[in-house]
This record gives C-alpha cells, sequence and structure tokens, in this order.
C-alpha cells in the first residue's frame, strides 16, 4: 500500500522549511509553470508516460535518505508510479492525496492578531499565492477577498462563534474566482464592491461608502481611492493599524496595471496611489495584501504573510521618491510578464457574466497568481 502524504502535511513542511524530494510526473511545461515551492525542496521532473513501463531509468536518481513525494495532476499517475519505486526497495515514498489540483485548492489559516477587541485570520492558498481574511469583532465577522471555497470561512466563523455580516472585494479577480457571491447568499451578509468594476448581479457598491463600521471595527474605504491594478482597486484601513492592500501593495512589490490594455494610464492612477494616498500612512501599518509571490520570503516570523508599510517602503526602489514620468516609465517595462491564464473568462465569472460547473472552475485557476510585479526576490 503506497502511503499518502495530505496537502496540509505538505504545508506544514513548507512552513517548517523540512527537506524533501519531489518527484513531478506531469508534464514538463506544467512543471516549468507551476510546482510545489519549498525552501529546501530538491526536484525531478520526468513525465509520467516515459516511466509507464518501469522507473529503472530514474532510481539511481531519487535519494535513499529522504523522503520522496510523487507528485500529479490528481493523484492517480502518482499512486501508479510510487508503486514501482515501492516495489523497487524504496520504502520513503509517498503520493501527495489528491495531486496538484488538492494543492491549489488547499487554505493554510493563520492567525494574525487577536486582543480582547479584535481577531484577524489570514488564509494562506498555499499552492496559488492568494490571501483572504477574517476579521472578527464582537459576534459579527468580516471577510475579505474571500475565495471560492466558501465552506472553510463559513466553518471557521461557526468555531469562533460569529456571524459573517459584511464581505468586501478589494477588485475584481482576474487569476481566481471569488466566493464574495456565494457566500454572501449562504450567510446573508452585505457584499461589497466597487460599482466600477462592473458586476452584473446585486451587491452594496463600495463608491457609496467612506467607511463600514461594526463592533470594535472602523474600516475606512481607500476607493477610486486605490486605484492601479485595476481601475476600481480598494485597500481597506482597519482601526488605523492593518491596510488590507487587494493587489495594490504588496510585501514585495505592486500590483501590476497591464491586464486591462490600458497600462500607462492605469500606472499613472498606481503612482498617486502610493505617493499620495499610501505615503501618508504611518511606517507601522501593517500591510496584509491579497496575493505573495514567494511564500519563503514573505512569510513572517509570526507565520502570516505581511509586513509594516515602513520595512516595504525601504526595500521598494518604486516608493520612494520616483519621480511620476520616471514611475511609469519602469511599470511598463515591466509590465509585459506574462497574464494570468484564462483571466478573461475568470474575469467575466466574477463579474456575474458567465457561470461554469466546479471542474470548469478548477482547471481556470490551475497555476500560480501573476498579478505582481516588481518583486524583491525577482
Amino acid at each position: 500500500m503506497v502511503k499518502e502524504m495530505t496537502v496540509q502535511q505538505m504545508t506544514e513542511k513548507v512552513l517548517n522549511k523540512e527537506s524533501l524530494f519531489i518527484l513531478d510526473v506531469r508534464n514538463e511545461s506544467d512543471f516549468r509553470d507551476w510546482k510545489i515551492e519549498g525552501e529546501n525542496f530538491d526536484y525531478l521532473n520526468v513525465p509520467y508516460f516515459e516511466l509507464i513501463d518501469g522507473v529503472d531509468s530514474i532510481v539511481d536518481r531519487l535519494p535513499k535518505d529522504k523522503d520522496i513525494v510523487v507528485v500529479c495532476a490528481k493523484g492517480g499517475s502518482a499512486a501508479f508510479v510510487a508503486e514501482q519505486l515501492t516495489e523497487a526497495g524504496f520504502d520513503n515514498v509517498y503520493t501527495l492525496a489528491g495531486g496538484m489540483q488538492a494543492w491549489s485548492e488547499h487554505l493554510h489559516q493563520a492567525k494574525v492578531y487577536e486582543d480582547d477587541q479584535l481577531k484577524i485570520y489570514q488564509f494562506i492558498r498555499v499552492g496559488k499565492g492568494c490571501l483572504s481574511y477574517m476579521v472578527i469583532s464582537g459576534s459579527e465577522a468580516l471577510v475579505v477577498d474571500p475565495l471560492r471555497f466558501v465552506d472553510v470561512y463559513e466553518q471557521v466563523a461557526k468555531q469562533e462563534g460569529v456571524k459573517i455580516t459584511h464581505i468586501v472585494d478589494s477588485h475584481l479577480h482576474a487569476d481566481h474566482l471569488s466566493g464574495g457571491k456565494a457566500l454572501a447568499e449562504r450567510t446573508g451578509a452585505t457584499y461589497y464592491l466597487m460599482k466600477s468594476e462592473g458586476a452584473v448581479f446585486d451587491f452594496e457598491p463600495l463608491e457609496q461608502h467612506e467607511t463600514i463600521d461594526f463592533e470594535n471595527v472602523h474600516l475606512e474605504v481607500l476607493a477610486v481611492k486605490t486605484p492601479g491594478h485595476t481601475p476600481g482597486s480598494v485597500s481597506f484601513f482597519v482601526n488605523g493599524k492593518w491596510l488590507f492592500s487587494g493587489d495594490t501593495i504588496f510585501v514585495g512589490g505592486l500590483g501590476r496595471p497591464d491586464l486591462g490594455g490600458k497600462v500607462a494610464e492605469w500606472a499613472a492612477d498606481l503612482y498617486h496611489t502610493v505617493y499620495e494616498k499610501v505615503a501618508a500612512m504611518a511606517d507601522d501599518v501593517i500591510v496584509l495584501p491579497a496575493h505573495y509571490a514567494n511564500l519563503d520570503e514573505e512569510i513572517n516570523a509570526e507565520g502570516y504573510v505581511g509586513d509594516t508599510l515602513g520595512r516595504i517602503r525601504a526595500r521598494n526602489e518604486m516608493m520612494q521618491n520616483k519621480p511620476k514620468d520616471e514611475f511609469i516609465d519602469l511599470v511598463i517595462q515591466s509590465a509585459n510578464t506574462e497574464t494570468p491564464p484564462n483571466f478573461e473568462d475568470i474575469v467575466a465569472i466574477n463579474r456575474g457574466l458567465k457561470t461554469v460547473d466546479i471542474e470548469t472552475e478548477r482547471e481556470l485557476e490551475i497555476g500560480p497568481n501573476r498579478c505582481a510585479l516588481h518583486h524583491t526576490h525577482a
């Protein structure tokens, strides 16, 4: 019987920087585009079809003293290869249960902050680099940038004994499907989104709200406000301390403003966001973004992705006294990175213009996020 490693166990190995050997049996292009990232992981990519007749060609390339996890798209091909390796004498072989599909959908819950007034959780979609949040105060909860796995937020709310009353999306996401509308329908919460993002279903326009208040939470809506990544991008400033920055500011970079085909115009918006709205905020404000690029580099000692605005400014030359023209030129030069796959379909679904089944949702979301530019590790 081949041993399985769950996505939860894999996540712990990533977060604990453990040593692991991954044998990825997907096609080379899929592996190059997107793989499980671990600081101390070693990799071998050999497509499954090369191993159908046996694993003799790779046994000398595999470690005997390290756990080996065989990875494929959904788990079936990996189980076949792992079984052959076990028969070849390897007793340290596992398959990743559910494959990359399960890896893409796993959310790791981390605590950002807690006192007697407020609690903040971050949900890290480790396989895709997406971040969402729950802010709890009293008997109510706010969810920021919810992913489509709405049962996770409902389960946490139930465990905490609170009701989800407010849901906000910082913008119309292009690389993953939002759970905002579905979560609002299931909980009765008010769902807020910028009207300028073009959604066709019922929601509460953020343009009509300078603030959102409940229990001990005072949320300032920094809308039209903090454009750049999309024309209607919004940041949420909670209790003067936490900046839920959406895809405007990341721990390691800024949001890319080129997905709408108006890169120069939106880069100018991004400049005003960075140098006018955000520049007025104190260095000790905690930035909590909607994405990250590299978990090893961007997760902090407390176990969540976030950093002070002061440290982000110090690292990011794009936020350091750049003249507007130079800033725009640099953004234009950097904005020719690969667009999120299927982003037009994802945007159409998030706008309510299109509906698809769960299998299509999974296929549309496959791959890493590509919503940032100017990451410090690049």
